[in-house]
């Protein structure tokens, strides 16, 4: 099996379309109100369901991770998009990881993005 991609739903594609775009560039696809993101191989997906209404009720249940060799850089992009920021950059262990670098932010849905330097082994 391989994971490839991540969907989200909302009542408001258009507005979740276009702040992904102003981050991470022109959807690579796109019809009507449906956005498809490459992010370095994996697929984000935003498009309508009939079913979703207003804000994600539980947004830490599910967040679209994306690794990034600069998180402070990154953050900024994001949080200059409409983000809401949930925790900036910060070293979960700057002394067993001093290079590990992470950083939650959510879209205007509430959905979580989280932002990590390359965890290594």
């Amino acid at each position: 099996m391989k994971l490839s991609g991540v969907m989200v739903n909302s009542e408001n594609p258009k507005v979740l379309g276009e702040f992904y775009t102003k981050f991470l560039g022109q959807a690579g696809w796109q019809e009507n109100d449906w956005y498809g993101f490459d992010i370095g191989g994996g697929n984000l997906m935003v498009g309508p369901h009939s079913e979703i209404s207003g804000v994600s009720k539980e947004p830490a249940r599910v967040m679209i991770s994306i690794e990034s060799p600069n998180v402070a850089e990154d953050f900024a992009k994001i949080e200059s998009a409409g983000a809401s920021v949930i925790a900036r950059p910060y070293q979960p262990d700057s002394e067993a990881n001093p290079g590990v670098w992470l950083a939650t932010l959510a879209d205007p849905d509430g959905n979580y993005i989280q932002l990590s330097t390359p965890w290594e082994a």
